[in-house]
């Protein structure tokens, strides 16, 4: 049977009434199942524990959204044992029906795309539109990583040496471990879970601890379609303990990771470290964050600009590894558009995510809502707090928030702080603007507004990013258009959604036969 051609998943219009009407029956029906308690997944069989993870509306952090069991080290063990036998198996299955599993999935996910959007408003507080774009990028990862395994099979193009039969194919790795983050707790976990599979690989996956329902749901989806037991193995638990044991076991093959920094580098770290047994190097998948940089000047359309800022800057509450975190403007045209940010930035609506007119719901925990504010706090000292700053409800909930007058030294403008925190700073030209947006230690997205043609193709050359765009926002990379992965200690520049992704879960073996 043929398959058609990749296209991306259109997003909701809520504006049409049966749809509105069908997003609120899914958070209906998503709120009958509060509190549910869900059993880790080791070869298939069920398994509770007596610790439990509670996962929390950050809107309302009263309400339990659901529970996992929490596994230990020796489940964690356990787990990758499970997958290593299943490999045997899973890596003989024909790319072609590795495939049929991933569309079937995708054909679930988009069945149950409303009930997937909800779990995702309660669990992590998107916003309607938030979580609708999460879930169609779920789909986007398994519709286009399923086509692209089959691109992949079979004898890829070498060069015939006279008198022989050369090839070269593309095996699996092994088993390996899957930590996606929580802010993209659909996609990205859909991503780099289907992604190893779909290559022949097995997996255990232990998801954010902030949001492991959306996980436990898509593993429920695997099993629906029919993945064999120990593909999949799914494993809540502490990053201390599990994922440190996840990581180090000899017979893990590979890790795939989105997250912080800090976390990152620790991966990288334990998994260069030969273990007793270990037989080979394991590969990293890695994804760290960043400290993004749109880059405006006075050739550019202003209220195009601000209306990118904004929607890139406390979009899901800034918390994207891709949000604006920094805006670099050239002195003529500072203060109107700061002016302009503020006026957009003002009409944001900050509230429960579960109403339909949301912007921005809350951060995801007391920990980041604790973060947030101390560096608003440092923000007081290191510039002009123009708007925002302020945390009210009985959520997690942190205004829209902007800084004037920030150095390109200072911490606002070189940290990390995952929020909905904008630095404004002021360049004397072009030149100084584009010196300013390299300057930190991340290379993950960046933007330049502009009309000249020339200075774009300086920032093609010259700012050192993964993900570059020109005069539009610089979130909402979309599978198979804008491959996604960044420089520098942004990580390994993975490239999700692109056409070498799925090689980094595959090797290559070349065979010559004389003829």
């Amino acid at each position: 049977m043929a398959i058609p051609d990749f296209r991306n998943e259109p997003f909701t219009d809520f504006s049409q009434p049966e749809n509105a009407e069908a997003m609120r029956h899914a958070l209906e029906s998503v709120r009958a199942e509060f509190d549910k308690t869900y059993p880790l997944l080791i070869g298939g069989e069920r398994i509770t524990t007596e610790q439990t993870i509670a996962s929390r509306n950050p809107a309302k952090p009263d309400e339990v959204v659901g529970r996992t069991a929490s596994a230990t080290v020796e489940l964690a063990n356990r787990a990758i044992a499970a997958a290593t036998e299943s490999f045997a198996t899973w890596r003989q299955v024909a790319p072609e029906e590795r495939a049929q599993y991933i569309f079937k999935a995708a054909a679930e996910l988009r069945r149950r795309k409303f009930e997937m959007a909800a779990w995702l408003v309660y669990e992590v507080s998107k916003s309607w539109a938030e979580a609708d774009g999460d879930v169609a990028e779920a789909i986007d990862f398994c519709e286009f990583y399923a086509r692209e395994m089959l691109r992949l099979a079979g004898p890829q193009p070498v060069y015939q040496l006279p008198g022989e039969r050369d090839e070269l194919h593309y095996i699996p790795l092994g088993a390996g471990v899957s930590i996606p983050p929580w802010n993209f707790a659909c996609a990205i976990m859909v991503g780099i879970t289907v992604a190893p599979i779909v290559a022949g690989n097995t997996v255990v996956l232990k998801p954010a601890s902030t949001a492991p329902i959306i996980a436990a749901k898509f593993v429920e989806i695997l099993e629906q379609v029919g993945l064999p037991p120990g593909v999949v193995n799914y494993l809540p638990g502490p990053g201390s303990s599990v994922g440190d044991a996840l990581v180090d076991h000899p017979q893990t093959r590979f890790i795939a990771f989105t997250g912080s920094k800090e976390v990152g580098l620790r991966i990288f770290e334990r998994a260069a470290r030969h273990q007793p047994g270990q037989k080979w190097l394991k590969r990293t998948v890695l994804e760290m964050g960043g400290k993004d940089t749109i880059v405006v000047d006075e050739t550019a359309d202003l209220d195009v600009a601000a209306d990118g800022v904004v929607s890139s800057a406390f979009g899901f509450q800034g918390q994207k590894c891709s949000a604006c975190s920094r805006v670099v403007a050239v002195e003529q045209v500072y203060d109107d558009l700061l002016a302009k940010v503020v006026e957009r930035t003002q009409k944001i609506t900050v509230s429960d995510p579960s109403q339909p007119d949301t912007f921005m719901g809350a951060v995801i925990d007391e920990k980041a809502f604790d973060k947030i504010r101390s560096y608003i706090d440092i923000g007081k000292k290191e510039g002009q707090l123009v708007l925002g700053g302020e945390t009210h409800g009985e959520g997690y909930f942190v205004s829209p928030t902007i800084f004037s007058n920030i150095a390109p030294e200072a911490k606002l403008s070189q940290e990390e702080i995952f929020g909905p925190v904008l630095a404004f700073m002021k360049a004397s030209n072009y030149d100084d603007a584009l010196d300013i947006a390299n300057n930190t230690e991340y290379g993950l997205t960046g933007g330049v507004f502009t009309r000249d043609t020339d200075r774009m193709d300086r920032a093609r050359n010259e700012f050192h990013v993964g993900n570059l765009y020109f005069n539009r926002k610089i979130t909402g990379a979309m599978v198979g258009a804008h491959p996604f992965g960044g420089f520098n200690m942004s990580g390994t520049d993975s490239k999700a959604g692109g056409p070498d992704y799925l090689l980094l879960f595959l090797q290559a073996k070349s065979i010559a036969e004389k003829v």
